[in-house]
């Protein structure tokens, strides 16, 4: 059974450039690097944590390593997320039974005692799905392979703790299909549907999710018979599907946003209508409208409870991936205005830019 996101592996251009923006802005710390030296020929690789978020960055050291090519075509992006599960090769096994491609075959990581299982399949695109069964913590990402770095004593508490999320686009026709796919590759679960209309642009999502209620996935396509407009702007300059943007939990987003921007995070705007018209939409919400108002973050609710959320600009060169910063108030899904607002936030900064 599929538990948490593991890990987020991005191929990147310059894993080093990389790595000192989200440490820098998002306070993310350098706890893991991996390269020839280490058992890992033809690229190098960063690992990144907060709370209980892992990232690794991975960059080629040669033309010839695929990660080059991903970069070549997507730019800099979202190559794998990787899945915790009690047994790897089990997991990989009945994946490839009900259809998914294998990339990697079950592999097991070892140094002093510690063992760490991986293996892969092939998700959406060209995003590969890892499998990881760790026997004990963390403290070895990937033993034998990623050399560990001492924690840092003076290191600032995160505020970012879980991966809450991935929003994914999709061309036109692959929406349906995806999501049978992982209903019966992984066994996930088709929990929520929103058809949106922003102007004379439309685009139908659909969003899965892991039995165990841990992974989340955003699936998006957009209309074809409607004006083209972001999602397909998305697609022509990553060069097919790809995660738009991954949403990560905070406690306290009231809180977080305004730390966030002092470490130089630019956030997207909402305009004061927006706020205007919120208690009449949503009636009173558990944050204060003057508090949302001022850090830009916008409302939204389900059956369960509310749920905030803010969306950064993109710092992408194709302006294709971004970062969310959410916080859940006991909704355990999205509102019915929840992409709707990502999708007339993202065209007023095209519109402003």
């Amino acid at each position: 059974m599929i538990g948490s996101v593991d890990h987020v592996e991005f191929y990147v251009g310059d894993a080093q450039q990389s790595a000192f923006y989200l440490c820098t802005a998002f306070g993310f710390r350098v706890c893991g690097q991996a390269g020839p030296e280490t058992g890992q020929p033809g690229r190098r690789s960063l690992l990144l944590r907060q709370g209980g978020i892992d990232l690794v960055l991975t960059s080629a050291l040669s033309s010839e390593d695929p990660v080059a090519a991903y970069v070549a075509r997507h730019g800099d992006g979202v190559a794998n997320i990787a899945f915790e599960v009690s047994d790897a090769a089990k997991a990989f096994a009945t994946a490839v039974e009900r259809g998914a491609t294998p990339v990697e075959e079950p592999v097991t990581h070892s140094r002093c005692g510690t063992e760490v299982v991986t293996a892969a399949v092939l998700g959406f695109g060209d995003v590969a799905h890892r499998f990881v069964q760790r026997a004990g913590g963390r403290d070895e990402f990937l033993p034998g392979v990623m050399d560990m770095i001492a924690d840092d004593p003076d290191q600032v508490t995160g505020l970012m703790h879980t991966v809450d999320h991935a929003a994914i686009c999709l061309p036109t026709g692959q929406l349906r299909p995806t999501v049978a796919f992982y209903e019966k590759v992984f066994g996930f679960s088709q929990i929520f549907e929103e058809f949106i209309e922003v102007g004379e642009q439309a685009m139908d999502s659909k969003v899965v999710q892991s039995p165990s209620g841990q992974v989340t996935f955003t699936l998006i396509e957009p209309v074809t018979d409607r004006k083209p407009g972001q999602i397909d702007d998305f697609l022509a300059r990553h060069g097919g599907a790809g995660v738009q943007h991954l949403a990560l939990l905070v406690d306290d987003i009231v809180a977080a946003v305004p730390a966030l921007e002092s470490r130089g995070v630019k956030f997207l705007r909402t305009p004061d209508a927006y706020y205007t018209e919120l208690a009449e939409r949503l009636g009173s919400p558990e944050l204060s409208i003057e508090d949302l108002r001022r850090t830009n973050v916008l409302v939204d609710q389900d059956h369960w409870g509310q749920v905030f959320q803010i969306f950064t600009q993109s710092l992408h060169v194709r302006k294709t991936f971004f970062w969310e910063v959410i916080d859940r108030h006991g909704a355990r899904t999205f509102g019915s205005g929840n992409i709707k607002a990502l999708y007339e936030a993202v065209a007023r900064e095209k519109a402003t830019a």
